[in-house]
């Protein structure tokens, strides 16, 4: 306790220099003209590079203005909600066709699909000792930070890691998109075990499943799920496979590659991005935002009433007071998240099939009525509901638990990723090392004895 007491009050203490001493005004960044998060002033992105794999549309420039825009999501050109329906009426998966397009190009055919889905049906068992050794003998309350360390424990496990070949990344690729959803399904009955108190249930990833079928088997102690909850799991799958070269983990996948380091530490460096609440952890907040709606609201069916609690939490007044409305706008989609739709469709039905039409309501208002509240509050802004304001609300009723929400967003952007990262070992070229404006004032040196 003694010792504990000390580092608090060192602890103290630093924090009051290192803040005393180097604070950033505010203005600064607009006196520099600097463009933070990478966004012009208008809120586009800055051109970084060039991607041939996926394609976020969510506004038009015309005439050097920004004009809103139903959104749009295409891999390697092909729109998502094509993908979707396709999957939908043929009533097949569709997630291990789209990892091909995503990771090679262009569609696979029939014998193709099947041959591809056989080679990751092989490599998605884990090695015994890498199971006991890396997974269970060091668990995590964090899956992500698990998946994290995980991943970056497979170089010790390839005799070729450092190979920044073609045909080494691919194989590499292939390797992780099958093996992570089985690291991450491990990574959680380890959590359950050594921090939850609950029994330890190991499943062997089956090779008759879809990689959906395979993550619920595997995450729930008596195998058991049911069609619905594989086809609706395989969607979410589907439309978080890939997002374009900006997002916040695909860049940090592309700055890493362009280091020349190896496959393993830009995944498990995406992966820590990932984990963050504004980037894959904002579903987790959305979740936290609509139990304090449900508690500090008197019915949550009266628009009123939920319109004013908005306004007070865009007013930073109530849940963690950032003045967010979690699930509610996004950096390139204005007037529709195309995620957010399909999965808003599925939300309705599983609501209706579940009992929770009471809270899909609250979630459709939050979605009806943020915009205009914004507007009155922080000002006009075109605004819409992005993929988290649905997806936590799904999972939910498919009673997958909150702390595998993320993860299953890791396991389902393993293919992009990769692709980013093949794509940036050929073409990049350049190591990415954008300019930071030192705003330091210089100083002499004091010897110690004057100071």
């Amino acid at each position: 306790m003694e010792n504990q007491a000390m580092i608090e009050k060192a602890l103290e203490s630093f924090q009051a220099v290192l803040l005393e001493n180097t604070q950033i005004a505010p203005e600064s960044y607009n006196n520099y003209k600097v463009k933070r998060g990478l966004r012009n002033s208008d809120g586009t992105g800055v051109l970084a590079g060039l991607t041939n794999i996926g394609n976020v549309h969510g506004y038009i420039v015309s005439e050097d203005e920004k004009v809103a825009d139903e959104g749009r999501l295409r891999y390697r050109g092909i729109d998502v909600a094509d993908i979707v329906a396709s999957c939908a009426r043929e009533k097949r998966f569709g997630y291990e066709e789209v990892c091909y397009l995503i990771l090679f190009g262009r569609l696979p055919n029939q014998a193709e699909l099947k041959a591809f889905n056989e080679l990751l049906c092989t490599l998605r068992p884990v090695p015994y000792d890498f199971r006991e050794d890396v997974i269970m003998r060091c668990p995590s309350p964090n899956i992500m930070n698990k998946l994290a360390r995980a991943v970056l424990t497979n170089y010790s496990y390839d005799p070729n890691a450092d190979d920044t070949s073609l045909s080494n990344m691919i194989r590499q690729a292939l390797l992780l998109v099958a093996r992570v959803p089985t690291m991450v399904a491990y990574a959680y009955q380890a959590k359950l075990h050594y921090y939850d108190g609950k029994s330890l249930y190991i499943h062997h990833p089956q090779a008759d499943l879809s990689t959906a079928e395979n993550f619920l088997y595997m995450i729930r102690s008596n195998n058991k799920f049911s069609p619905l909850e594989a086809e609706i799991l395989d969607l979410a799958l589907i439309l978080h496979a890939e997002h374009g070269g900006g997002n916040n983990s695909a860049f940090t996948t592309r700055v890493v590659a362009s280091s020349g380091s190896d496959t393993y530490s830009a995944i498990a460096a995406a992966i820590g991005s990932l984990k963050g609440p504004r980037h894959g952890g904002a579903n987790q907040k959305v979740m936290g935002m609509i139990e304090d709606f449900k508690q500090n609201i008197e019915d949550i069916g009266d628009a009123d009433q939920v319109a004013a609690y908005i306004e007070k939490t865009l007013k930073r007044e109530t849940y963690d007071h950032s003045g967010l409305v979690y699930g509610m706008g996004h950096a390139i989609y204005t007037l529709s998240d195309p995620r957010a739709v399909m999965l808003k469709q599925k939300a309705a039905k599983l609501a209706e099939i579940t009992g929770n039409e009471k809270e899909f309501k609250l979630y459709c208002m939050i979605e009806e009525l943020t915009p205009q509240i914004f507007a009155r509050v922080r000002g006009s802004k075109v605004m819409c509901a992005n993929v988290d304001l649905y997806s936590g609300f799904v999972y939910k009723m498919l009673h997958i638990p909150p702390e595998l929400y993320t993860p299953m967003f890791a396991i389902a952007r393993m293919a992009g990723w990769c692709a980013h990262r093949i794509e940036e070992g050929l073409y990049g070229s350049r190591i990415i090392r954008p300019a930071y404006k030192s705003v330091c004032k210089t100083r002499d040196y004091t010897p110690i004895h004057e100071r």
